[in-house]
Order: C-alpha cells, then structure tokens, then sequence
C-alpha cells in the first residue's frame, strides 16, 4: 500500500473548524435515541434486545451569563464537561449534553444601565418595555460570543436542544413553580428586613451578599436618663442608625442591671424617650452589657424587636440615603457624610466618649460590591425548612453523591443552617412575579394565567395591577435540570434522561445553585435532579490569586486555542485538573497539551508514513512477539486507569495515565523497539509488523479522544480503517467493528475496554527490567557527560534466576535503545568501569579507548565541587533564620534541595573511585 502522508507540522487551525462542523452537521452531538443521530438505529436495536440494555448519561451544563464573554474558568468547566460525555458517548450510553444560557438577572440589567449611564440616561428614562428591548439586545449580542467561544473549544453539546431560562418554555416552568409554591404554603408575603443593594436598588439573598474584612471603628455614645438621673454607655459601628433605636436591651441574669428595666432613656439629638428591655440576646460579657437596638437596620434587633413588640423605624430612602425618620439636618445625606456629622454634634452635646479603630465583616452586593444595608420592605419570600430537610435526606440515603466527598459537610452545614429566600428583586429584567392586587378590595391573586377579575370582589382586569417586581435570577436556574427537558409537561426527553446523571461544576455556586437544585428536583419531581456532583477548583494565576480584570490576570480561552489549539488547552486543564485543588496557570502552561498534541501527530506521522510497499494482515494473538503482548498490556492497563479515573471523575489521574503510557511506553519503548523488525526483519514480518503498529495506533486514538477529540478525529480519519477492521475480524478479534458500523468517525468508535486476556504480569516484569536497565544506562551516560551519538560499550552482570535474565535475550533492543555498541554479560564487576545497580543486575559503562578517563575524572570532580557550593548555602539557610521565620513548604524545598545535591556528590565519587 502506498504511504498515508500527514502535514509535517501540527496545525490545529488547520482542521478544527473543519471537523466541529462535521460531527454537528452528521447529529453526532445528538443522543442515541435521538432519531437525527447516526447511531440511532443500534440503539434501536440494542433497546428491542433485553440483553443489551442502553445506559443513558445526561450532563446539563452551568449556563454561563449573557453578560460577557467565556473566562478561563468556563473554560475549565466546559472542558471537564466535554471529557466525560465524550467517555460516556463512546462507552456506547445514551449521552446527551444539553446547553444553555442564564439571562442572569441584576447582572445583565447592570450591563444595560451602564450603558444608559454612559448616554446621559436611566432605565427610567426608557420606560420598562424600552429598557426589555434593549437587554434583549445585549442578551442577543453576548449569547452569540458564548456560543462562538462554546464551539471552539469542542463542547459536544446537541444545540438544537440549547436553552435560555428566559425563553418562552421556561418561563412557564417558574410560573408553574411559583404558583405551586404559593399553594402548598411555601411562597409568601412580608414585610420583613433583607438584604438591599442601594446601587442596585433590590433586594438580595444571603448568599448573594459577599462578606468582607473593612476597616471601620466601634464609637462609644453615652444615652442619657429621662429623669436626668444619669446616662449609660452604648457601643454600635454604626452610630448614624441610633435615630431608629427603640430600646437599650440588656441581659435579665445581669444583676448590674436588674434595676434598670423599664427605666426610659432620652436619644441623643432627638426628643424621642426609649426603654430599656431584657433580652437573653444580650452578652452581658461584651462591652458594658447593654445593646441599642434598632429593629429596621440589624437581623438581630429585628428579633429582638419582633419578641418585645418594638416600633420598626426604617432611616433608608431605596437609594440608600437618610430620610425623613431623621432630623432635618441629616436628610437626604449617605451614611458616611450622615456618621461624620453625627459624631461631631454628639461630641458638642458630651455624649462621644470615644472610638475605637477596628477590622470588621461588611456585606458587600456580589454584582457591584456596594455596601449592603439591612432594609425592611414588602418582599417575596420561599420557607425552606421543608425543602432542605428532603435535601438532606436525599444526601444521607445516598441518592447523590459529591466528587470529592469533602463538599458534603459544606452542603450540609448550609442546609442545617438555612433560612428563608428572599425571591422578590426591585428590577425589570427578569421573570414578573405572577402576582396581582386588587385596587378595589385588596386581595392577592396569584394565578398560572393572567386574572381577568378578582375572584373575591369581581373587579375587571383594569383592576388588577400585577406585581413590579421580578424573580431572582437562581429561582429559574434551581429548575435548570428538569425545565430544559420540558418539564411540567411529560415530554420524551424528561422520561429519558431525568434525573440527570451528573453535574460538574465549581465550589462557588454550591449554595446559590447546586443545593436549590436538589431542593427542586425533589419537591417538584420527587427525584434528586442528578446523582453525582463533581465540584471542581477555580482557575487562579500562578501567585494564587482569582483571575480578574482589576488584576489584569485573566485569560481568554480563544486566545489560547488561537495560540495552541483547543486539544492543548482541554488536555493541559484536565492534566491539571486535581480533586480538591484550584488550577494555578499561565499561558505558558499550555505549551504541556500543546506538547502532548505534537507528539501524538509526529508519532502518527512516522507510522502512517512508514507504511509505504507494505500489506496489512490479519494478526492472531498467536501472532504476537513479546514485545507485541508488552504493549498490549500496558495498554489494557492505561484503559483500565483510564477508564476508572473518568467514572469517579479524577481527571488528572486519567490524563496522567494516558499521557505517561502513550508518549513513554508506545513511542519512546514500543516504537522505537519495532525499528530492529523493520530494520532486520522481511516482507512478511513486517507486514505483520506494520499491522499490529495500525491496530494499536487505531485504539490509541480512541484512547485518547475524550482529551484530545480534534487531532485525534484528524488522524483517525487518515487511517487505513477497512483494512484494519477487516484484517481484526478475520484474524478473530470482534473487540472492534468494522468503521462503517460507527458511522465513521472517532467520537462515536468504543472506547478500548479493559481484559483480563491481555493481561500479563510476567512479560511487564521482564520488561520493567529492560526498562530499567536501558535508563539507568542512558543516566550514566548523561552523568558522565558522553555524547548521546558516541556508542558505548557495556557490561552485564545478572543476578542467577532473576527477571533480569530477560537482557540476555534482548541485546539487541538494548543497543538500541541505550546507544550501544557491544553488550558483554560478566560474572563480575570489570576494571575500569563505572556502574549502576537495579533489580536483579549491575550494569558498567566500560572507560576503554573510546573515553578520556581523566577528562572523565576532571569532570566529575568539578561538578562535585559546584554541588558542595550549593550543599554549603543550603545548609548554611537551614542552619540560620531562614529555618525558623520561612514558610513550612520552602524549607522543606530547601531540605530537599541539600538531599539532592549530597546525592550527587555520592554518586560522583564512588565513579571516580571506580575509574581509580
């Protein structure tokens, strides 16, 4: 046959685009059951059959926000994604990936205002329909570069399926949800004190508000008596609020203060009179052992208020200014103007003793990061109590699982620990909450369908005035798993493949989304959504710190794959993918997948080019050197690591695997080995020689493709496929159909499968010694300083009966592979040699007339001076400070450092003692 040629150099740009728009256009991306798929009718029959029952493995992706463009973080997630549907899809499972998009409330809405502010306008300005249509717009133009991005770094995603949670399907899902809620007693009402964003102008829930260390100061106010008997002390970091205090509390066991209960106290600057109350909230041990409390501005007043029935007092216009609950003076000024002016008129009353400065914990709004205030308002709210109790039964009787298991206690502690969700948010952009009032009686109508009149009082639509407001953004993505399937309508898709099989995603969502989820999933389906949750790391730079644009250290996965490819960009971030641990990167990392992508394409290169005059035929087991069977063992052991690391999602393990077996064991042994037959052997050896090189070739690709789907399906495009599997049928083997039977392309040909019958321990240890030997040896020469293109010659001593007999039969594959001459086997150790020792043997480069004994000498004395140099500075460090002030990891460093530089001077002196 004549010889396949591949293009010299790697070039993914080349084929990239070339083969996406292939495995979309042919449906590959599409599940089994799916009739547009061209494996659609195997499955078929495979479902007709009771004995070969199909797996399904269904992935909904964390939909990324309209808000901008894909960071190196999707990216990460996107490709974990892509690796274990493309497993899945190959281990012959009904795999569906389904896509998408959230529309990502107060962020997007932020992006728009923005804009507007930049023209001189505000949403108001607009008008709602107006400011709709314009982040519909910037929605369009941003779910375009998701999408462009999404494509080029290969997601296998079936796209006719794509979703966004503000399309017309799931809209409906969260009226549905909504509704129901309200029916079971699960939706309500209130007014009650959230979380408000003045920038923002909404609410927010818990954990949207992002905790930070600020630095601030505690003031101590002196609150006079009524009757002019005294004053007391008080401390607060916020002394702008006491204008909204309506009690001092103190502990009733604290008998400083028994007396004083009841007793009324005059608040600074105002004519107001307030009590002083007993309250168990109070630590009598903190401070004086008396609390202002100020019900409308604190989660704890607000308790305490609502024990003692205290006045709520709300200081806060929506923007966050004071307002007219405030002294003339102090209207309409922000909280940091308002405390400045406050301390000054408290200090020319006498009643500013002091502050104190102070690092404290301030909320911060996770969109915008302004400053958070406590707010009453009328809101939205779901009870979770009974959500989180099914959630956490569900944990507990193993219905799902979380990779790695850590992130149990995390989720939890947080549902053990809930509170009720604050829904309601005061923007436009967003699902309207189903919700109208009657302008006539006041009844609250909360309805699956727009109202025509008010059920209690008949009053017509044009009396009904909906709710402003919108739904949080989470509350459409925690049904994302079963509403993109259809849900609440029983579609096919939602009787396929709900639950989902799994989730991956980060550990910074795990509250917002992944525990909503599971409380979904359950109330409205009755089944967890999915069963395993792999929660991976973040993508941070290489000090550590999380990739952003106020640090300038962020990266855009296309300019990766503009500057690698993609293959090098999804195999580098799951090379480095380690349970557990953030990925610290630069763009230099790469260059490992970009590397690994050049060494799969030369190798294939070299194999497919050699193949010029030869004949492809059947290979039998009988067929098989030992060096043939070495591989295949080492191969059924990669597919057997392999294939374990993806189904519990240990991503690095897998590629590790793959990358150590391919590149070291298949080219640098096995390919390099197979040389003598093409060198030595005849027509019909290597015929036999070149088939057996196609068929581990073929399954190496199929090895490798969930890591490296591009050059892979480029290379196994190339390949002289018919001939292959035909030649694999008539020699017995039915492990691999014919190509025609996998509609052609590598994404959908089997993933190699682990057997016990390639197994072999006995020719791997037999080999493990040649392997040894043949490094040892190369060691030894690179130690020594001898050109790798001198030939040397050696010497042998085996131990009788070991594995290392194995070299007698292999002297050949060892002057190959270890550059040498001539190989004698000796009963003992020769003069004028240099040695080094493995399992079973002792192996000597001979100093003969083919090299310089006292050049050698020179050498290795100078080379042992210099790692004295670096032994002394090592120890001088670890005998100084730097051992006692140093981080733990860097004198550790440090330690290994002198171990490494003593080993050396070891080993170079007992050479020159041998060459002496």
């Amino acid at each position: 046959m004549k010889a396949i040629e591949l293009e010299k150099a790697y070039e993914p740009k080349s084929f990239e685009d070339r083969i996406y728009n292939e495995w979309e256009t042919k449906g590959y991306f599409k599940p089994a059951s799916d009739e547009a798929s061209p494996v659609h009718a195997q499955y078929k029959c495979q479902c007709e059959d009771c004995n070969k029952k199909t797996n399904t493995y269904s992935v909904v992706i964390p939909p990324p926000n309209v808000t901008g463009v894909l960071h190196m973080g999707h990216g990460l997630n996107n490709t974990l994604q892509d690796i274990v549907v493309r497993y899945h899809r190959m281990k012959g499972d009904n795999t569906l990936w389904l896509t998408g998009t959230d529309h990502a409330g107060i962020a997007t809405q932020n992006v728009v205002e923005r804009q507007l502010k930049k023209e001189g306008l505000t949403r108001n300005d607009l008008g709602r329909e107006k400011f709709l249509e314009r982040t519909w717009k910037v929605k369009e133009d941003h779910h375009n570069t998701i999408v462009k991005q999404q494509r080029k770094l290969g997601n296998s995603t079936d796209w006719e399926r794509e979703r966004f949670t503000y399309d017309e399907g799931l809209s409906a899902a969260v009226r549905d949800v909504f509704v129901t809620l309200y029916e079971r007693g699960l939706m309500y009402r209130g007014k009650r004190l959230v979380n408000w964003c003045p920038r923002c102008g909404t609410a927010l829930a818990d954990d949207e508000v992002d905790h930070e260390d600020t630095q601030g100061a505690m003031y101590h106010l002196y609150y006079e008596y009524a009757d002019g008997s005294g004053k007391i002390e008080v401390a607060t970091t916020r002394p702008e609020t006491f204008f909204g205090d309506t009690a001092v509390a103190v502990n009733p066991t604290d008998e400083r203060y028994t007396a004083l209960v009841g007793k009324k106290l005059k608040l600074p600057l105002t004519g107001k009179e307030i009590p002083i109350i007993a309250d168990d909230y109070v630590d009598k041990e903190f401070g004086t052992g008396m609390v202002k409390i100020t019900p409308a501005h604190d989660p704890n007043d607000w308790e305490v208020g609502k024990r003692h029935n205290l006045e709520v007092i709300n200081l806060l216009t929506p923007d966050g200014r004071l307002n007219e609950n405030v002294p003339e003076k102090y209207r309409g000024l922000k909280p940091e103007a308002a405390r400045k002016l406050v301390i000054e008129d408290l200090e020319a009353a006498g009643l500013f003793k002091g502050e104190e400065k102070m690092v404290h914990s301030v909320g911060h709004c996770y969109r915008c990061k302004t400053v958070v205030e406590p707010y009453l308002s009328d809101q939205w709210f779901v009870k979770m109590k009974p959500m989180a109790d099914k959630a956490l039964a569900a944990w507990k009787k193993g219905e799902i699982q979380f990779f790695p298991q850590k992130w149990e206690n995390t989720y939890s502690h947080w549902l053990e620990n809930i509170r009720d969700w604050c829904v309601s948010r005061q923007i436009w952009w967003g699902h309207r909450i189903p919700a109208w009032y009657c302008q006539k009686c006041g009844e609250v109508i909360v309805s699956r369908e727009d109202p025509c009149k008010c059920p209690k009082c008949g009053a017509g639509a044009s009396d009904l005035k909906q709710d402003e407001d919108v739904l949080d953004t989470w509350f459409s993505s925690w049904l994302w798993p079963f509403s993109t399937l259809g849900w609440p309508e029983n579609t096919p898709d939602l009787a396929t493949f709900y639950p989902t099989t799994a989730l991956v995603t980060a550990y910074d969502i795990i509250f917002f989304w992944v525990s909503r989820m599971i409380m979904a999933g359950l109330e409205f389906t009755g089944k967890a959504p999915f069963h395993d949750i792999y929660i991976h790391g973040l993508v941070r730079d290489k000090q550590g710190r999380k990739m952003s644009k106020s640090l300038g250290n962020g990266m855009d996965p296309l300019e990766i794959i503009d500057m690698y490819g993609a293959d090098a960009l999804k195999f580098t971030l799951g090379f480095m993918c380690a349970q557990g641990q953030d990925i610290l990167i630069d763009k230099d990392s790469f260059k490992l997948g970009s590397r690994f992508c050049n060494k799969v394409w030369n190798a294939s290169r070299y194999l497919l080019g050699n193949l010029e005059g030869r004949n492809l035929v059947p290979v039998t087991d009988a067929d098989l050197t030992e060096l043939d069977k070495w591989i295949y063992s080492r191969l059924n052991y990669a597919a057997k690591t392999a294939r374990e690391a993806l189904d519990t999602y240990r991503y690095n393990d897998a590629a590790s695997a793959l990358m150590e077996y391919f590149w070291n064991e298949f080219c640098d042994w096995y390919v390099e080995a197979t040389k003598i037959n093409f060198k030595n052997g005849d027509d019909k050896e290597k015929d036999r020689q070149a088939s057996v090189l196609m068929n581990i070739l073929e399954e190496n690709l199929r090895l490798l493709h969930p890591y490296l789907p591009f050059v892979t399906e480029e290379i196994y495009g190339k390949l002289p496929l018919s001939e292959i599997a035909a030649n694999r049928k008539s020699a017995g083997n039915q492990k691999v159909a014919s190509n025609s039977e996998y509609a052609g392309m590598l994404i959908n040909a089997p993933y190699p499968e682990y057997t016990k019958d390639r197994e072999n321990a006995e020719i791997e240890a037999r080999f493990e010694v040649l392997k040894e030997l043949i490094g040892k040896t190369r060691a030894l020469r690179v130690d020594c300083g001898i050109d790798p293109a001198s030939k040397i010659n050696i010497a042998i001593l085996i131990e009788k009966g070991s594995a290392a007999e194995v070299c007698r039969e292999k002297v050949e594959m060892i002057q190959l592979l270890a550059g040498v001459a001539k190989v004698d086997f000796v009963e003992a150790k020769p003069a004028s040699s240099i040695g080094t020792v493995g399992k079973g043997f002792e192996s000597f480069i001979l100093v003969d007339e083919n090299i310089n004994k006292e050049q050698l000498i020179a050498r290795f004395q100078k080379t042992i001076e210099k790692e004295e140099g670096f032994a002394r500075m090592s120890q001088n460090k670890l005998n100084g400070n730097f051992a006692k002030h140093a981080p733990a990891n860097l004198v550790e460093e440090e330690k290994a450092r002198l171990a490494e530089s003593e080993r050396k001077i070891a080993t170079l002196q007992s050479y020159i003692a041998d060459l002496k």
